[in-house]
């Protein structure tokens, strides 16, 4: 079961990337701006809110539920299983149990990080070091809120976060979500 995730009964600020073409593929790969998680996310991200809320901070989502569909459309602008899964082997997006995010300060403003979301290349790694310190921090701080909240974090990507055992949810294709989410 997927549940929508989206103001005010989650205190998220939603930055859908793939609703727009502010993405790696520069088109919108889904119709509507949509997030949507399995049920079973919906407690840790519950943790991972009050975490933030409690240093002062939001979370800002890019993405949740991906369909099958839009993995395929993912897969063929950058067919690198490094930093995106191979659709037929499956990505966790496609569970319903991954999150691409980051924090933002109680204004709104996202905290740097680095690299921006999407940048696919080794400056989106965990633990870089050739950083500015600012970033190292808030990257340090991001992974933090997360994992005491119980998600766990992807080497590659800085702003990936799933749950344990995600691989054991079955992949799931946009007639979930009633066909909300990808173009006719």
């Amino acid at each position: 079961m997927l549940i929508e995730i989206a103001p005010p009964r989650f205190d998220v600020d939603l930055d859908l990337r793939y609703a727009s073409a502010d993405n790696l593929t520069a088109a919108p790969i889904y119709a509507r701006s949509l997030c949507l998680l399995h049920a079973d996310a919906v407690a840790p991200l519950g943790r991972a809110i009050a975490l933030a809320r409690g240093l002062g901070l939001r979370l800002r989502l890019f993405d949740g539920f991906r369909p099958v569909e839009a993995q395929w459309l993912l897969w063929r602008a950058l067919p690198d299983p490094r930093y995106i899964a191979d659709p037929r082997r499956g990505s966790n997006h496609s569970r319903g149990t991954a999150l691409d995010l980051t924090l933002a300060d109680g204004a709104g403003r996202p905290l740097a990080m680095g690299t921006g979301f999407d940048d696919m290349t080794e400056l989106s790694h965990h633990g870089r070091a050739d950083l500015d310190p600012e970033a190292q921090r808030n990257r340090a701080l991001l992974a933090g809120v997360m994992a005491g909240a119980g998600w766990l974090s992807y080497p590659y990507e800085w702003w990936h976060y799933q749950l344990a055992g995600a691989e054991g949810y079955p992949l799931l294709t946009d007639s979930v979500s009633g066909g909300k989410m990808m173009a006719k």
